[in-house]
């Protein structure tokens, strides 16, 4: 198996990672069913420590009462929280929801906007959701880092799994810029139908068993 070793080897690894996920993802559906940029925002907000299948779950109750910022904010905050509360965190993410759409309507002209810094600023918002929205409702370049992209690139030996700050600069810098929108769909894809957390075996995995650091293999077998 690959040691996962300097910049040139990551890089190269990467190359292979990026041709295989391609073989096997030549189309990646966005997860959360959504309309437009709002109601992606609200979904994207909803998944934080919720599963995609839930959120799909929660989203059209929803929806049918507020798809727009304008109807969202005739919603009580406690009405919004009984409907979203499957999605867990609700008194947070209900109150988040609320305060963005009503800020969207008095500074954004009821529009989601179109930049990192306008995103993050909102309510309940932090990198990885703006990313998200920045990538998928906008189609700007952007490397969003979930639970699965970030222990897949530390397996991987693409990252060494410190941060996910960090996991995300690696990853910029090792793949092509024009890729990394349909790259971080491709492989949350594959951590889930092929990569698990736990109970993997790495030597019969697609990537892994050629790809996963000495290191990583060590910590897998003490688990």
């Amino acid at each position: 198996m690959a040691s996962g070793g300097g910049v040139v080897k990551r890089a190269e690894k990467a190359i292979r990672i990026q041709v295989m996920l391609d073989d096997l993802y030549r189309r990646v559906p966005i997860p959360l069913d959504h309309e437009d940029p709002y109601t992606l925002l609200i979904a994207v907000l909803l998944s934080a420590q919720c599963t995609d299948a839930r959120v799909n779950q929660v989203t059209p109750k929803l929806f049918a009462r507020a798809k727009t910022p304008a109807a969202m904010v005739e919603l009580s905050v406690d009405e919004i929280r009984r409907i979203i509360l499957p999605c867990g965190l609700s008194p947070a993410k209900s109150k988040a929801i609320a305060g963005l759409s009503k800020i969207l309507l008095e500074a954004h002209g009821g529009d989601v906007p179109r930049t990192f810094e306008e995103l993050e600023a909102l309510p309940g918002v932090g990198h990885k959701t703006a990313s998200v929205v920045m990538a998928q409702a906008f189609g700007v370049p952007a490397f969003p880092v979930d639970t699965h992209i970030h222990r897949l690139a530390a397996r991987w030996g693409l990252s060494d799994g410190r941060s996910v700050e960090k996991t995300e600069r690696d990853l910029k810098a090792v793949f092509p810029r024009e890729a990394w929108n349909k790259l971080h769909l491709q492989i949350i894809y594959f951590g889930r139908e092929h990569c698990p957390a736990r109970g993997h075996d790495l030597s019969q995995c697609p990537i892994c068993s050629w790809a996963a650091t000495k290191k990583r293999i060590e910590q897998e077998r003490r688990r």
